[in-house]
């Protein structure tokens, strides 16, 4: 059955004007995915933007330069940022807290630099001319996957580890994890999840500078986790939809956007510290509501 022609035509008209939008809520669902592996192992990094930096030259080099397939560019750009979690990983991952968060947010840097004053990368001006292959197919994909991986995970011996860690790191030491090893695989695993968001990105964006991955991107990835809660899949998801379509919809206010923003994410900080998807705040909420309506049937 063929849609009508005025129906056609509204679809490619919205289609053409809010593809890229659609698209960013998948790319910044997954990053949001990214920095929850991290956190639910309780390391607190910042470097999940120089990663998804990483990901994203890599992929538009090889299929810009090397003319190479875009599943080889996307797997490359999971693999590299991947790599490099594992060798900064090793020395830095002794840290935490807000120490661990520094010392990501000085290797993001670094890298911002580096591509900075690489010629292949462009230096400031960046890459312009990434081809545009990436499919909305592509990201429906690869985030189910992500999320699928990562919910199997959850629910395994590493998901435990994890969580054993994140509640007491000492006495998860004591009970015989292996709290640097599990600490590595989590920043490892965020690593690798950022760095395909990355190849997907610059290959829908058309061009990609090394500014895209700095410091204010690498607080937006963690905005969005928080914002969304951390406690599941759900929470990040959530939240990094919500703030990738806030700015479309606060259009209007265009003058008053980054203020709203900042208000709303005050507001959900004070009043709802886990995140908008807490699920024991949920399960109370209906509780209480089932009580009331059963009280109530009493009464009548």
């Amino acid at each position: 059955m063929m849609l009508p022609l005025s129906l056609m035509d509204w679809w490619d008209g919205f289609w053409a004007t809010y593809n890229t939008v659609i698209f960013g809520v998948g790319v910044n669902a997954m990053l949001a995915l990214s920095i929850y592996v991290t956190l639910s192992c309780g390391l607190l990094s910042l470097a999940n933007a120089a990663f998804m930096g990483i990901g994203a030259y890599v992929a538009a080099l090889m299929t810009m330069q090397a003319d190479l397939p875009f599943s080889l560019a996307l797997t490359a750009g999971g693999v590299l940022p991947a790599l490099v979690a594992l060798i900064i990983g090793i020395p830095t991952l002794r840290l935490s807290g807000v120490y661990l968060a520094m010392a990501t947010l000085g290797f993001g840097e670094v890298v911002r630099v580096v591509v900075l004053n690489l010629e292949i990368t462009g230096g400031p001006m960046g890459l312009n001319g990434v081809p545009p292959v990436t499919e909305w197919w592509h990201i429906v994909l690869l985030l189910a996957l992500t999320i699928y991986i990562l919910a199997r995970l959850r629910r395994s011996k590493i998901g435990r580890a994890f969580e054993a860690i994140k509640e007491d790191e000492v006495a998860a030491r004591l009970m015989g994890v292996n709290v640097a090893g599990y600490k590595l695989l989590a920043f490892v695993i965020g690593a690798a999840i950022a760095g395909v968001a990355g190849a997907l990105n610059a290959h829908y964006t058309f061009t990609i500078g090394p500014n895209n991955y700095g410091f204010e991107n690498a607080v937006d990835i963690l905005t969005m986790a928080v914002f969304g809660g951390t406690a599941n899949l759900v929470g990040p998801v959530l939240g990094a939809s919500i703030l990738s379509l806030l700015p479309e919809l606060l259009r209007q206010f265009q003058h008053f956007r980054l203020a709203i923003n900042g208000l709303i994410l005050i507001l959900v900080v004070l009043y709802l510290p886990k995140g908008i998807w807490d699920p024991r705040r949920i399960r109370q909420f209906l509780q209480r509501r089932d009580g009331a309506q059963t009280a109530s049937k009493k009464v009548n």
